[in-house]
């Protein structure tokens, strides 16, 4: 800072230096310092004279004191511009050149906004990605200022306005940094994106997933359809068309397509081939426009299917039994030998290198009941045999159907389902000891290794199960062909292997059924049930998120 010395020569060093200098200087004095010390400069007829002193008390509360304003007369402290605030904003306005008012396009029907050029992206209210939308809209004026900082200030979800507090900063006058708060306010337009155009464009579509299974139950695609549902993966389909033997999905582009069929070999044990057809062409540009088709084959085995390996599979199993049961069909399928617990994987190439049918149609299950049964704890285990269940228990039974009760024949078989079978159980299986069994190996085998019967699983009082069943799942929005009995019954079917199996419900999303009430456990049967920890709460909001009147607003 540089004050003129005029009356401050007092206290500086010797009267007559100080003498000297004013007599010799051509102008006046000046000084250069801080709180501590201070340096005296002048100019001399022939140079410039400069000394280093310590600083007067005078000098001292100069160097403090407030100066006044150049416009206003307010005093402030000293700055470079020599203005107050207000002032510096009414001469200067940094955020001249920056838009006050913007556009953002929005599409209503898959719910994305616009990224100029071209790109439609998926953003919430007030999220990370819809603010750096709308700031890459002032990026060209904001490269002028600093921005410091930048939110949304909260408006009407229907109200189609977007509005942005920004802060930002610049250097102006005299070196002076100047900081400024406005708000940008973005109108919310709507327009349709490509995609959605090409959906209302019913039979438009360049990729097509067909998946298909050479089964009559559907429990596999049930399960598929879940899947799906909790990935959502059917989000950038055009259109879902449900066949008698299994689902058509259609895409706007391969890419998706090839997704969806990455996601089935993951999911389910299957194969696929893939073609397509030339739609057009541009020989000038080489441009081509194909269609493609992309065939996706399930296992035909279900849950519950019981089967027969061919021998060098079984062997390759670890010696286990021809006649199997499948528990389970997921990413492998489970297979448990029901006379020793031995349990096996299979995945989808193995499948195909040594395929298998099912032996029984599931409209050929028959209900037995339990007339006796032994639980086996201990049973020696073969030469090279592989792992056994855990989660089983082996026991012998001897069983009488419930058509039959008039006669006396039993038949003798072991199972699998000792941990929950008890002597007046009724339970469901198939009957080998009177059925022709159309099956290449099963032929061939020495029929002292066919058991007389294969229990599946245990039964229950199905209409009870469904008055008391206080979850339900969400469905795929698909072209139907007219539904019939059979396919509510698998369906039934189905919702009771999700009670009854766990490491199914792991991977389903099962959403909790307000409209029926949660019985006590004495209503309790003995029949598999779903607890409410594993439900999930199926959440409906309304167009008008705040609600009517006085109500309160709608919040995650």
């Amino acid at each position: 800072m540089f004050l003129p010395i005029n009356n401050l020569w007092s206290g500086f060093g010797e009267p007559k230096s100080w003498e000297y200098l004013q007599a010799t200087s051509m102008e006046t004095p000046w000084l250069e310092g801080s709180d501590s010390r201070v340096e005296v400069r002048i100019n001399s007829k022939n140079s410039l004279l400069s000394s280093s002193l310590p600083a007067p008390p005078l000098f001292q509360q100069l160097l403090h004191q407030d100066s006044l304003c150049c416009q206003c007369g307010v005093p402030i402290p000293p700055n470079p511009a020599n203005m107050c605030v207000g002032c510096l904003r009414a001469q200067v306005d940094i955020t001249e050149g920056i838009p006050k008012q913007g556009t953002v396009h929005f599409c209503k029907q898959c719910e994305r906004y616009l990224q100029p050029p071209g790109t439609w992206i998926q953003c919430a209210l007030e999220s990370r990605e819809l603010l750096a939308l709308c700031l890459k809209k002032l990026r060209a004026s904001l490269s002028k200022v600093r921005l410091i900082d930048a939110g949304f200030i909260w408006t009407e979800p229907h109200s189609k306005r977007l509005k942005l507090k920004l802060t930002v900063q610049k250097e102006v006058i005299n070196g002076a940094v100047l900081q400024q708060v406005f708000v940008v306010e973005y109108i919310v337009q709507s327009q349709m994106c490509e995609d959605c155009h090409r959906i209302e464009a019913k039979d438009f579509w360049k990729a097509v997933v067909q998946v298909r299974q050479k089964t009559v139950h559907k429990k596999t695609f049930f399960y598929l359809e879940q899947l799906i549902l909790k990935h959502r993966l059917h989000q950038n389909t055009l259109r879902i068309k449900e066949i008698h033997d299994g689902l058509d999905f259609y895409y706007s582009s391969k890419q998706h397509a090839q997704k969806m069929v990455d996601f089935l070999q993951c999911t389910v044990p299957s194969r696929s081939k893939s073609s397509q057809r030339l739609i057009s062409h541009d020989i000038h540009s080489n441009v081509y426009n194909y269609k493609s088709t992309f065939s996706v084959e399930i296992v035909p085995i279900c849950k519950d299917n019981v089967v027969c390996l061919s021998p060098k599979l079984a062997q390759s199993l670890g010696n286990m039994s021809q006649i199997c049961v499948c528990i389970r069909v997921t990413s492998t399928i489970h297979l448990i030998d029901p006379r020793t617990l031995q349990i096996a994987e299979i995945d989808g190439n193995t499948y195909w290198r040594h395929p298998f049918n099912s032996l029984f149609h599931p409209k050929q299950l028959e209900e037995f009941i339990i007339m006796d049964i032994n639980r086996v704890h201990e049973k020696k285990k073969g030469a090279g045999a592989g792992a056994r269940s855990n989660k089983h228990t082996l026991a012998e039974a001897w069983v009488r159907k419930t058509s039959e009760l008039d006669t006396d024949h039993q038949y003798f078989c072991c199972t699998h389902l000792g941990h929950i079978l008890n002597p007046g159980d009724l339970v469901l299986g198939f009957d080998l000891a009177n059925c022709n069994l159309n099956d290449e190996f099963a032929n061939k085998m020495n029929p002292q290794h066919i058991p007389d019967v294969v229990l599946i699983k245990k039964s229950y009082d199905r209409s009870k199960r469904q008055r008391r069943r206080n979850w339900k799942l969400k469905e795929l929005e698909r072209d139907r062909e007219a539904t019939d009995t059979d396919d509510e019954r698998q369906y039934q079917d189905f919702l009771e292997d999700l009670e009854e199996d766990e490491n199914i419900r792991k991977n389903v999303n099962i959403y909790r059924n307000a409209d029926i009430p949660v019985e006590s456990d004495t209503d309790d049967d003995g029949a598999p049930r779903i607890s409410l920890a594993e439900m999930l709460e199926d959440l409906h909001i309304s167009q008008d998120a705040t609600g009517g009147e006085g109500a309160e607003m709608l919040t995650e």
